[in-house]
């Protein structure tokens, strides 16, 4: 995958060509009917130092736009929303034992796979999240 960086407040954001993005700083990719998704780079960037990660249960249900599990950083709890109507089937269990992997390489480590049951939330190329996100 290509990388594309970006300067963020002096800092490198990376924002994969390839993915798509969400308003609130989900990535994801869908093969097949199954949709591989994580945080953005710059997610990552804002929460700072990931301590914890509270992942869903396989089985879970939700609709696009819904909370779909919370991250804790030293700075703050967030939420992560699902990009899509669906049902969890894998979880990242590494991110478990290994939260801190996701500011490492958040594109790397993806956090939930879902079958895709409904509709997808409203989301973004690559070039239009860097304008959203003002790059």
């Amino acid at each position: 995958m290509d990388y594309i960086f970006h300067r963020d407040h002096g800092s490198m954001t990376k924002i994969p060509d390839g993915l798509k993005y969400t308003k609130t700083h989900e990535w994801y990719r869908i093969e097949g009917d199954t949709l591989t998704m994580g945080i953005s780079d710059y997610a990552q960037n804002q929460l700072t130092d990931i301590v914890y990660i509270d992942l869903p249960s396989r089985g879970t249900k939700r609709k696009a736009g819904e909370a779909l599990l919370t991250i804790e950083s030293v700075k703050s709890a967030e939420d992560v929303y699902s990009p899509a109507d669906g049902e969890v089937t894998d979880v990242n269990s590494a991110l478990a034992d290994s939260p801190e992997s996701v500011n490492k390489d958040c594109y790397a480590n993806w956090m939930v796979k879902m079958k895709v049951t409904g509709k997808l939330a409203d989301s973004m190329d690559a070039a239009q999240y860097r304008k959203f996100i003002g790059e």
